[in-house]
């Protein structure tokens, strides 16, 4: 079956997903030649390949600035990497800019969810259960509701949860291991900092 795929399909496949002739042939021959199938084939490898590289040490990178708003806020971001090889590609590079950009626009509080303190995850989860108790729902999908509410609360405040800016059907973290896939190194987002104009000032008596 491989035999019968063009090579311009070939190509065009390599062309939007960046992995190699043979993987794209593979993918293609497996799908039928269907584009779409074959891409989402290649994501889900590479995804799966990415988790098996996310343990190991990651203490290369770059430090990243992004400027919005004609200087009205401002984020400094460390994207971290295992070599300074990768930290100069084009890809890496990209990432380090668009998750920069993130920040900028939604102003995440956290990385990840596990930095979430227990302190504020308990009190968010009392105010939802308290909603979902005064809104009448049965007793037995109480929890059911109140967690899945809670997944919403960390899609917005861990920057890793959060729908990716340039394709919301994707989260930021996965992005990052669309990254790992292709450059063959782990990649953490290490730290950020966002600044906003006058966020935080007291007016001067």
């Amino acid at each position: 079956m491989s035999a019968t795929i063009p090579a311009t399909l070939v190509r065009e496949l390599r062309e939007r997903t960046g992995v190699g002739f043979m993987e794209c042939k593979t993918a293609l021959a497996e799908s039928g030649g269907d584009l779409g199938r074959a891409t989402t084939l290649l994501r889900e490898k590479g995804l799966a390949s990415a988790s098996k590289k996310m343990g190991r040490t990651a203490s290369d990178g770059l430090v990243m600035s992004y400027i919005h708003g004609g200087g009205k806020i401002g984020v400094l971001l460390e994207l971290n990497c295992e070599t300074d090889f990768v930290a100069r590609t084009d890809e890496f590079v990209s990432l380090a800019r668009d998750v920069a950009m993130q920040v900028a626009a939604t102003n995440p509080l956290y990385i990840r969810r596990e930095e979430v303190p227990a302190e504020l995850l308990e009190k968010e989860r009392g105010i939802l259960l308290a909603q979902v108790k005064s809104s009448g729902k049965p007793e037995k999908i109480l929890e059911q509701i109140v967690q899945g509410r809670l997944e919403k609360f960390f899609s917005e405040i861990c920057l890793q949860e959060q729908p990716f800016i340039k394709a919301p059907d994707v989260k930021v973290e996965d992005r990052i291991k669309e990254v790992i896939a292709k450059v063959g190194e782990n990649v953490v987002i290490r730290r950020f900092s966002r600044y906003q104009l006058g966020e935080k000032v007291e007016c001067e008596a």
